[in-house]
């Protein structure tokens, strides 16, 4: 089995996620099984406790794992099956530890970052390559070289080089060469120091990528490959890409990075067929249509926070051959400033999930501006109890109906929280989390959609469709189009007299793909276009 380590330095935010995953999907196309997982140094057990802020979106896996969101460009980006098993942090490196050592594990020794710290985190390495069975794994860490929190998984890597032996494991550094404007030039120095750090902990890389905004002369990459003890063909060029993420492993496919991975591994297979992902590139570069899309969220200044939910709506539109203009919508804009007069221009609406009163009035009065004025809406997790919420204040006329989450002495309680949550007390890892089935109406739109009358997707929830008023909401025309197989959960409503209007208790963000994009996304930007596009080429 086959290891690829890749870390990243001088700065943060480099795109080692998606450098990763864009090797994935060259490998892949080369015929080999490939997996990959992302190591975090913060001690948090994971990213669900935290704010959006903080840490962009919680990436929701199958198995209810609540993980990084560069969990979600390996799963867009591959045909890879990920479970929490792919995302380790320290918190539970730690955790781990001190439960063995509280058991009495480690006879009396004492506990330290090596060995006993470092060996937890090898121990992951083998077994998702036991646990998988694939060609290659290829392990991101998180964070900067340099670190504090960081060294004990650089370490680990180190120490887990030397026992798998060359020509099983490789090493590739994702760094940033800046452009200095007054200059007018590239900088090499930054990237000289980063590797020089590496390097000190015991690691030199085998192939550079350079993240850089201007392209990297021949003097450029003479200077990295001498000073940073790399071979020359193995300075690779990673610029900014000029209309979307996905062109990333066509960019290192003409640097020759598959190539050369396979050469420094010893893999045989043949060169990466990827007719098809260029066919996306082409939608996504030259569509034949455009459509406007408005985001209404309260995380819109923070394009992480709702990473899925672009990516998918993006999905939809190569799925239509359009492309999506998104317009990102702060609520309280809306509550300011009106509906009409904020979302004016957009052929689509969509409320995505969140946490938190603030904003909700805004997303309320976006959702009833596209429920009455025939503009399709797609509402995801709380945007389908913010849907319920309008309709039952608007429509039933049930004044001051809410969410118990935000008005817990409301008088009509729509959404309320789950029973199996009632005695919950902790936060981390509690809600309804992960993968679970769902029962479709036949004839309904969403039946269509998927063509199916059961599926499976991603929860991440507390609070539900309070039943006590479904017999209300029927009468009055709405339509559960999806519930639990049992019946007694509502996880889709839509307006059937409506051009698109349906709403999801679920997260289907998380399971489109750009050569797989998700049935109810596809039908949103049909809908929208069909609705009032902005022009066609």
């Amino acid at each position: 089995m086959k290891h690829i380590f890749v870390t990243g330095g001088v700065v943060s935010s480099l795109g080692k996620g998606l450098t990763a995953a864009s090797i994935g999907t060259l490998l892949e196309r080369r015929g080999l099984k490939v997996t990959l997982q992302k190591f975090d140094p913060y001690l948090n057990v994971d990213p669900g406790t935290m704010s959006p802020f903080q840490h962009g979106e919680v990436y929701v896996l199958d198995d209810g794992a609540e993980t990084d969101l560069d969990l979600g460009h390996y799963e867009r980006f591959t045909d890879s099956k990920l479970t929490g098993f792919n995302n380790l942090t320290s918190g539970q490196v730690y955790q781990r530890v001190l439960d063995k050592e509280r058991r009495g594990d480690y006879l009396g020794k004492t506990v330290q970052v090596i060995p006993h710290v470092t060996d937890e985190i090898q121990k992951r390495i083998r077994e998702i390559g036991k646990k998988t069975g694939v060609d290659v794994v290829i392990t991101e860490i998180g964070g900067t070289i340099g670190d504090i929190e960081g060294l004990p998984f650089v370490e680990a890597i180190r120490e887990f080089a030397l026992d798998a032996g060359r020509g099983n494991v490789l090493f590739l550094h994702v760094t940033f060469v800046p452009f200095i404007k007054a200059a007018g030039e590239l900088k090499t120095k930054p990237t000289q120091q980063g590797v020089a750090k590496l390097r000190e902990i015991g690691i030199t890389p085998d192939i550079l990528v350079c993240r850089c905004e201007k392209p990297l002369s021949k003097e450029h990459r003479q200077k990295l490959s001498l000073f940073c003890n790399v071979p020359y063909e193995a300075v690779i060029e990673e610029m900014d890409v000029e209309h979307s993420i996905y062109e990333v492993p066509l960019m290192l496919q003409r640097e020759g990075m598959d190539n050369l991975i396979c050469q420094q591994l010893g893999l045989d297979t043949p060169p990466a067929d990827m007719a098809h992902w260029q066919d996306i590139i082409r939608k996504l570069i030259k569509p034949r249509h455009r459509v406007r899309i408005g985001v209404v969220g309260k995380y819109v200044e923070l394009q992480d926070a709702y990473k899925s939910v672009y990516e998918a709506v993006i999905h939809g539109g190569v799925a239509n051959d359009c492309g999506v203009e998104i317009k990102r919508i702060d609520a309280e804009d809306i509550e300011k400033n009106g509906a009409a007069k904020t979302l004016e221009g957009c052929s689509g609406i969509l409320v995505p999930g969140g946490f938190g009163e603030r904003g909700t009035e805004g997303k309320i009065q976006a959702t009833q501006f596209a429920r009455e004025n025939n503009i399709p809406y797609l509402g995801l997790c709380l945007g389908m109890q913010i849907a319920t919420i309008e309709f039952a204040r608007n429509v039933l006329k049930l004044e001051g109906a809410h969410s118990t989450e935000f008005d817990p002495a409301t008088a009509h309680p729509v959404i309320a929280l789950l029973d199996e949550q009632q005695k919950v007390t902790e936060k981390g890892g509690t809600m309804r989390l992960g993968s679970q089935p769902c029962k479709l109406e036949p004839g309904s739109l969403v039946s269509r959609l998927y063509d199916s009358e059961e599926i499976h997707e991603r929860h991440r929830h507390r609070y539900e469709f309070n039943n006590t008023y479904r017999e209300a909401f029927e009468t009055a025309g709405l339509t559960f189009s999806g519930t639990s197989p049992d019946g007694k959960l509502v996880e889709i409503v839509e307006v059937p007299w409506h051009p698109f209007f349906v709403a999801s208790q679920f997260h289907p963000e998380f399971k489109s793909k750009p050569n797989k994009p998700h049935p109810l996304f596809e039908g949103f930007i049909a809908a929208a276009h069909a609705c009032g596009h902005l022009k066609s080429t």
